[in-house]
């Protein structure tokens, strides 16, 4: 997946300035993609200029000007395409799993520590993703209240189960990392 993806799927749901889009990524979008302001802007203009997305300047006061960007029909077609296709794998990178599997160069306490830290961190993330799994499945989360005011009513049901079942996958996985580290800290003691 790209970056340029993860904007497209924003976009349409709505019209966007550089501004927001880097908002949305630093609250919402942070648990399923990334995103640093650093690349958003440069991206915004070549996706412009490749015609996926439309820019609208507007005026805010007499010399502030500021851009909104909104999703082209070539856009669109770039993002179902993207959609329905299979995507690779990406790289394991997992600091985590690295520490562990060279945790007999240290005292176990502190391979210890950084475990429950990392437990403690998994329980944050599963609370908060619950939560976000409630409001999606109630329809009461800003975006997806935009994405369905413009598709059918029907689909609307759908559409939230969809997106709070991605969040319910996220939930599994963080409880399933939870367990495994307490294992680990049971094997780091002879367990």
């Amino acid at each position: 997946m790209s970056l340029q993806h993860a904007v497209l799927c924003v976009l349409e749901a709505r019209a966007m300035t550089g501004y927001e889009l880097t908002q949305f990524f630093e609250s919402a979008a942070k648990w399923v993609w990334t995103a640093p302001q650093s690349q958003i802007y440069p991206l915004l203009r070549q996706m412009e200029k490749n015609g996926l997305i439309a820019g609208e300047v507007q005026l805010r006061g007499e010399k502030l000007k500021r851009t909104s960007y909104s999703l082209t029909e070539e856009g669109l077609a770039e993002l179902r395409r993207w959609i329905a296709e299979p995507q690779p794998e990406p790289p394991t990178r997992d600091a985590l799993l690295l520490q562990v599997l060279f945790a007999d160069l240290v005292e176990p306490e502190e391979c210890e520590a950084v475990l429950r830290n990392h437990i403690a961190e998994q329980r944050v993330k599963i609370r908060l993703w619950r939560e976000h799994e409630a409001r999606l499945l109630a329809g009461d989360t800003p975006l997806l209240r935009e994405r369905l005011a413009h598709r059918d009513p029907k689909d609307h049901q759908r559409i939230g189960a969809l997106k709070a079942h991605v969040f319910s996958e996220l939930v599994r996985a963080a409880e399933q990392r939870v367990a495994w580290a307490e294992e680990a800290i049971g094997i780091l003691h002879g367990g």
